[in-house]
């Protein structure tokens, strides 16, 4: 693979004038002239990979916003160097966005009162693709994301899950090598939520696009990211896998078993029961103290166990501590 996505120790500075409190600070803000510096992105840097689906999250105003706009040219970076498919973002936007798809899920790019067929016909023009290529991308598509029923339908008509789908599909139609998703899951509904990440990875399969995904719903990235971009307070705090995630912060561990009958108290220190209902016990321990093979081990030398379920920590769980500090 080949890097697509190059940044390297970026920043974005914001002047903001000072804001007092009170009445008289209100009149003091007015009449001032005293401004600060927001470092809203300090010394970031990261590759991304030709193929790769990364999940970039961080809580408000941590500056994931701040960062997409850089990388597809909308903001001009205080400092440090970003590469988007071999090119400045802010020197080359128009032939970027030739390269790049965007899909906001509180912002729509489709018109609101037209077919959705219509829309996607305006875009094609928009983007100059060749009318043959353009038929055959949304025959495709709309295969791929299940919207052939709906193609005549205007956006304001459809549920969430739909326009969510159809936006997708356009900001594809002129078969850009990378993707980036803001919150596409807002709103929708448990069904919806799965269809998406399906198609999110049936999309990454099929035409080998990149996807960077900026989201609060911690399942969408567990679901669809092998790889994950932590920002917070401007600085990019972690840089790795899930599994790496889960192993280095997520030594809590449950097991979850359930006895041939019912038995009262047991002891199987440094494991702590957390729960016991009939048959069924929940032993919480500390991977670094106790392996799972001796705690099962233990638990079966003394009873005989019909069904056991090891569960790791959440991803979301992990993520919360983080920006708690609490990790």
């Amino acid at each position: 693979m080949s890097t697509i996505i190059s940044v390297k120790e970026l920043r974005k500075q914001f002047k903001v004038r000072k804001r007092y409190n009170g009445f008289m600070g209100s009149l003091k803000t007015l009449l001032s002239r005293e401004y600060k510096i927001i470092n809203a992105v300090d010394g970031v840097s990261f590759e991304i990979e030709k193929g790769e689906i990364v999940g970039y999250l961080g809580p408000n105003g941590a500056g994931k916003s701040t960062t997409i706009k850089m990388l597809i040219g909308i903001l001009y970076p205080s400092g440090g160097s970003i590469l988007v498919n071999g090119m400045v973002p802010f020197e080359e936007r128009r032939e970027l966005m030739r390269r790049v798809g965007i899909v906001f899920g509180q912002r729509s790019q489709l018109w609101w009162d037209l077919p959705v067929i219509d829309s996607f016909n305006l875009l094609g023009k928009i983007y100059s693709v060749p009318t043959d290529r353009l038929k055959r991308n949304i025959d495709f598509l709309s295969g791929l994301l299940e919207i052939e029923g709906i193609l005549e339908i205007p956006i304001h008509q459809m549920s969430l899950g739909q326009r969510m789908r159809c936006e997708i599909a356009a900001s594809l139609l002129h078969e850009p090598e990378i993707l980036l998703l803001d919150e596409p899951s807002i709103g929708l509904d448990v069904v919806a939520k799965e269809k998406l990440r399906s198609m999110i990875k049936a999309i990454n399969a099929e035409c080998k696009t990149t996807i960077l995904l900026t989201t609060h719903d911690l399942a969408d990235v567990e679901a669809v990211c092998s790889r994950i971009l932590i920002i917070d307070k401007g600085k990019l705090i972690y840089d790795g896998t899930q599994d790496e995630i889960k192993r280095r912060y997520g030594k809590i561990r449950t097991l979850e078993v359930e006895l041939a009958e019912t038995v009262g108290n047991v002891d199987f220190n440094p494991a702590k029961v957390v729960k016991q209902e009939g048959r069924k016990i929940w032993f919480e321990f500390n991977r670094e103290e106790l392996s799972a093979a001796d705690l099962i081990a233990r638990i079966t030398g003394q009873y005989e166990v019909k069904d056991l379920t090891i569960h790791e920590t959440r991803l979301e769980t992990i993520i919360s501590d983080i920006y708690k500090g609490a990790i």
